[in-house]
């Protein structure tokens, strides 16, 4: 487990490290940040996902909370911005916990009703409150400063969220190794089972959910500042869906899957743009095809193949 899981975050560092070196110009590197930003998100979703078989369609609701606490605590409160994403992870969080007891109750198709109705109460929130939101036409985000250095440049926002991607994925290979990550595991395999050897099932589905959520709301704060605007399309269904897509096409319960996920999900609207007027279409294809050829996601069923862990 060590070598194999390590060595992996090994690479993902290095070619972090060497990737502002080689790309040719800064679309590029926007890109990039904007495939880390995502990877990090899906770290969290496929924990919920993935290793604890619980699904979210609203998780982009999250992704709101904090892009909007990161708006509007600044710009009509004069808070500093890191006690802005502070406080959107904790509303977040505090939500999660608050909602993720009755949610949790329910199972199959109806869990996945109720975390899409979360989603879409809140998508329905910042759209409506114009006066604080900006409504559907959103509203500017401040610059982000520390000690009085402000990230100003994609480059300086690069290493930022690079180095946000190396700890979250070393972060999350130790907790899927921990006695909480067996239990997360064990519950995903039968709750049943779980809770006759013990494992408090009510527990840890509320507390992964919210982990998963304030991974989400901390990143909504960092895309806010980034692109220094908000829009409710941030919080959209149509966002959750991409997200939960990143989790299935790199791979459920495989952290590189997850990075794997974001890094092709990212990228391929942008490959697929000369494809005029039929993006959507040549998108949808990829991903029936990869669900009918790679029915476990891209990672787990390349490493099964070739005889190594994902």
């Amino acid at each position: 487990m060590f070598k194999r899981a390590y060595f992996g975050l090994y690479l993902v560092i290095v070619v972090l490290a060497v990737l502002p070196f080689v790309v040719p110009n800064s679309f590029y590197l926007d890109l990039a940040t904007r495939m880390a930003i995502n990877a990090i998100i899906v770290l969290g979703l496929n924990l919920l996902i993935g290793f604890a078989g619980q699904i979210s369609l609203g998780h982009a609701g999250f992704l709101g909370i904090g892009a909007y606490a990161s708006a509007i605590l600044p710009t009509h409160f004069g808070w500093h911005p890191l006690l802005a994403m502070g406080a959107g992870a904790a509303l977040t969080g505090l939500l999660a916990a608050v909602l993720a007891r009755p949610i949790f109750k329910l199972k199959g198709q109806y869990l996945a009703m109720a975390t899409l109705g979360l989603g879409i109460i809140i998508s329905i929130a910042v759209r409506n409150e114009a006066d604080w939101t900006g409504g559907p036409d959103g509203m500017p985000v401040p610059a982000f400063g520390l000690l009085g250095f402000e990230l100003s440049n994609d480059k300086q926002w690069y290493w930022v969220v690079a180095v946000l991607l190396a700890i979250s994925t070393w972060a999350t290979l130790n907790l899927i190794d921990s006695p909480f990550g067996r239990a997360l595991r064990a519950l995903h395999g039968s709750e049943v089972a779980s809770s006759v050897v013990g494992v408090n099932v009510v527990r840890y589905k509320v507390a992964i959910f919210v982990l998963s959520a304030v991974f989400a709301s901390l990143m909504g704060s960092v895309t806010a500042h980034y692109v220094g605007f908000v829009t409710p399309n941030l919080a959209d269904f149509g966002h959750s869906i991409e997200l939960v897509t990143m989790v299935v096409i790199g791979g459920m319960a495989s952290v590189y899957g997850s990075l794997i996920g974001a890094v092709l999900l990212t990228a391929l609207p942008q490959a697929l743009a000369t494809f005029e007027g039929w993006e959507t279409v040549a998108f949808g294809a990829i991903l029936m095809v990869c669900m009918i050829f790679l029915p476990k996601g891209l990672v787990p069923t390349l490493a099964a193949r070739f005889g190594k862990g994902g």
